[in-house]
């Protein structure tokens, strides 16, 4: 017997009528039964329709970690180069300099389709106007799951959480990934499946930039990382009431070799921590942002930082967001390549696999201050 049945026959044996007066309360029983159903799987995610008036206690951060919005001052100097530029050497330099000082920089020129671009952007925002009902189908809190809906970060282990939900997507090899992805709205493999591939492709055009601005061949990085593996985050920040009270993500740096951020170009919210400063980067048209994650700097030896950002929401309107993240193979061993401990320096970190760091990074909450790399180090 069903548990919706069990809770049927319960409330009707107590109404004091016959069994066929008690019958008749059974329709609208079921459909109160539903309701609340309903309820309690829009409770799990804020991208329900329901519009708050106050910041629900459980996103309100203690005073000494708030976003302080009105100390942030704009980076009015992100590097932003030019992937089509004719001239290698000088875009080789720009790349270098950009890993040193910042930690990320805005590629222009990439190379990527504006309509890939579109379609990924229109197929995002039509997944999270979805029903409630219908979102909730792919729903878990199983990080070890290659797709799903969640919300937050780590609801599970968090004190406080994110104001962000997010469709989260393994996406290399697309063949084994695909037919696991959502079918609704219609056009969403399809879609997102050409923007993998497009991303993809310029992620090992940066690897290679990346490689050659700290002096080695062009191809060292990548044959370092393995077979590398390919996830996607679809972030959805709703309207919030009390946006200075919490973070859409707090800051973090993350955990990947190379993440390309596809920001809305209509709402700000990204977020770079530099000089101990938090600074407001602006979307830039048609531009991609690039961080650098905690395995490039591990393979760079310490010279290039994995960058610390975060996200900020706003009360006027929601802001999407896509994350495109490449991560190293499960059994590499990250390690700097000969080349940049010769000559009396020292490896800054100990050898280790990214299934090991994944796992480390998994077990702690994503507004730890001390980095994961720490663990890492000689």
């Amino acid at each position: 017997m069903s548990i919706e049945r069990m809770h049927m026959i319960s409330l009707t044996s107590q109404f004091p009528c016959d069994i066929k007066e008690s019958i008749r309360w059974v329709p609208l029983l079921s459909f109160l039964l539903r309701q609340s159903s309903l309820s309690k799987m829009a409770g799990k995610v804020i991208s329900s329709g329901f519009r708050y008036a106050a910041l629900p206690e459980s996103y309100v951060r203690p005073v000494t970690d708030r976003p302080n919005l009105s100390l942030v001052s704009n980076c009015d100097d992100v590097p932003v180069i030019d992937f089509g530029s004719a001239d290698r050497p000088l875009m080789v330099r720009q790349i270098g300099d950009a890993c040193r000082r910042y930690g990320f920089f805005q590629v222009i020129n990439h190379g990527v389709p504006d309509e890939i671009v579109e379609r990924m952007q229109r197929v995002g925002r039509e997944f999270f106007e979805l029903p409630v009902e219908e979102k909730m189908k792919l729903y878990s809190e199983d990080p070890t799951k290659t797709m799903r809906l969640s919300t937050s970060f780590n609801v599970q282990k968090e004190q406080v959480h994110n104001w962000r939900d997010y469709l989260r997507l393994h996406c290399y090899p697309l063949d084994q990934y695909t037919p696991e992805w959502p079918s609704n709205p219609s056009s969403f493999k399809e879609d997102v499946a050409n923007y993998c591939r497009a991303v993809r492709d310029l992620g090992m055009r940066i690897l290679e930039g990346i490689s050659e601005s700290l002096g080695l061949e062009k191809e060292v990085i990548i044959k370092i990382l393995g077979d590398q593996g390919q996830h996607m985050a679809i972030n959805h920040y709703p309207v919030c009431p009390e946006p200075e009270l919490t973070y859409g993500l707090p800051g973090h740096t993350d955990p990947n070799a190379l993440t390309i951020l596809l920001q809305d170009t209509l709402v700000s919210g990204l977020q770079v921590l530099k000089d101990g400063q938090w600074l407001a980067v602006r979307p830039h048209p048609n531009a991609f942002v690039i961080n650098i994650g905690d395995q490039l700097e591990a393979v760079s030896n310490g010279e290039y930082k994995s960058v610390w950002h975060r996200a900020v929401v706003n009360s006027d309107k929601p802001r999407m967001s896509i994350a495109s993240f490449l991560c190293p193979c499960n059994d590499t061993i990250i390690s700097a390549p000969q080349e940049l401990i010769e000559g009396g320096t020292k490896a800054v970190f100990k050898k280790f696999t990214y299934a090991e760091y994944y796992k480390k990074f998994w077990s702690r909450n994503l507004d730890q201050k001390e980095h994961c790399l720490e663990f890492f180090k000689n």
